[in-house]
């Protein structure tokens, strides 16, 4: 088999890949379109799923320690009263992993030194793959490549994908999205719970990355900030006070703005020695915190696949036949919970916030399962 691999990105899912394939044996480049590893946004959860992941790969307490322990989710009104809460504790004993909170770069920092900075290649930005019997990798700066198996870890707007596979569609949700991280100090509440308050058209997250900074994100539906120049702290004016001095302490520079999109579901992952993982393949959005996560899934899954004697083209096949079905469920429920939390019907927001109130923590527990359950990259993958 051949055993040497070029992973085009060197975000998360790729260097989660990276290092993957490098335990088992494998060698691998890493190409990067930027100069730098360098996060887009700001803090991000590694959900218990991921970090069963990361500590098969030997790196849980690095990350747990430079990061910030999760215990609960809370979704709240716009004031922080509870509405329902996701109490994580169970599945902290089930699985011997937290629920991490943590800033991208020391996440990508972490991630890029387990893979080893030799086989990353920076300012490698993929123009053009002519495909025959391998890939010839061309790059913006002229510069070739020549590849027998290939990995697009590119992302929502994926060169490999675009070049190498059928037509997909980018789906617009018309909600923006603000990320911040500031060193504001916060109430002890936050320490280890996680907080998203949901009002009318526009939801407000909260969560502790580290023992001194605070990730917070704004999500409002895109029509109610029409208004140029935009004032977070006016479109939150009616959230609680936690909230505006969050925004408010957050200088402008580091504050980062983004369209929400995903990718409309596709099930065509692979062809022959190339196939697509995290963004490339199923980008979602970030309603569910699983973006990452999924991409780590894949990752892992392939490395599973590859103990086999099976080919590279029959374990990308595999692979995406173990994934494509979760992959969605994760996308199109993430589409879901997206559009609900930023309802902005009055009777639609009482219905909404009255159900989340009467819905009883085991069916909210019985969801998390599904999520955060993976023996089938453990188990079924060897079969």
């Amino acid at each position: 088999m051949e055993k040497h691999v070029t992973i085009i990105g060197a975000g998360i899912g790729g260097l989660t890949t990276a290092l993957t394939l490098q335990q088992k044996d494998f060698q691998v480049t890493v190409y990067e379109s930027a100069s730098e590893i360098k996060p887009v946004g700001a803090g991000i959860i590694m959900a218990n799923n991921a970090m069963q992941i990361f500590q098969k790969l030997g790196i849980q307490h690095k990350i747990e320690n430079a990061g910030n322990k999760i215990s609960s989710i809370k979704i709240t009104d716009e004031q922080l009263s509870v509405l329902s809460e996701l109490n994580l504790h169970k599945f902290e004993e089930k699985y011997k992993t937290y629920n991490v909170a943590i800033h991208r770069s020391d996440l990508l920092k972490i991630l890029s030194e387990a893979v080893g900075m030799e086989n990353i290649i920076l300012s490698k930005r993929l123009s053009k793959i002519e495909r025959n019997e391998s890939f010839v990798l061309t790059f913006e700066d002229g510069t070739t490549v020549k590849s027998d198996i290939l990995i697009g870890a590119d992302g929502i707007n994926s060169v490999v994908r675009e070049q190498l596979f059928e037509p997909s569609i980018i789906r617009e949700t018309n909600q923006l999205c603000w990320r911040g991280v500031t060193e504001v100090s916060v109430s002890e509440k936050y320490q280890h719970d996680a907080y998203e308050a949901w009002g009318k058209g526009k939801r407000f997250g909260i969560v502790k990355i580290n023992d001194t900074k605070t990730y917070w994100f704004a999500v409002v539906n895109d029509h109610l900030a029409n208004k140029q120049p935009i004032d977070l702290s006016d479109l939150f004016k009616s959230f609680h006070k936690d909230v505006l001095a969050l925004i408010n302490s957050t200088p402008e520079k580091d504050i980062f703005k983004s369209e929400i999109k995903d990718l409309k579901p596709i099930s065509k992952w692979q062809s022959k020695n190339v196939c697509l993982i995290g963004d490339a393949a199923h980008a979602t959005t970030p309603n569910l915190g699983q973006g990452a996560c999924q991409a780590i899934e894949d990752a892992y899954t392939i490395g599973q696949l590859l103990e086999s004697d099976k080919s590279f083209e029959q374990v990308f096949k595999e692979y995406e036949r173990l994934r494509v079905k979760r992959a969605h469920y994760i996308v199109n429920t993430s589409w879901r919970m997206g559009k609900i939390g930023n309802l902005e019907n009055n009777l639609g927001i009482w219905a909404r916030n009255t159900t989340l109130r009467m819905t009883p923590e085991s069916m909210n527990s019985k969801q998390l399962d599904k999520i955060f359950s993976i023996d089938y990259v453990f188990n079924k993958s060897r079969e």
